[in-house]
């Protein structure tokens, strides 16, 4: 079971850290922030193949996006 905590007390138990412990800490959350955002591209990826492959949308180029977007 997960336990909710404050943003604060997280921060204050950040600073009880000494800096190579806080830089850790700082990299592990950066991978982890990496990881999700790779996560959602490729979620993002896949439903895109899925509507194309449904026929709900038309590959178009950047060119015709650009276009689209200052209409």
């Amino acid at each position: 079971m997960s336990q909710q905590i404050a943003f604060d007390d997280v921060l204050d138990a950040v600073e009880k850290l000494d800096a190579e412990g806080q830089a850790e800490l700082a990299a592990i959350l950066s991978r982890r922030l990496a990881e999700r955002g790779r996560e959602r591209v490729a979620d993002t990826v896949e439903q895109s193949r899925r509507e194309l492959s449904a026929g709900q949308c038309q590959p178009v180029t950047a060119a015709e996006l650009v276009r689209e977007a200052q209409s």
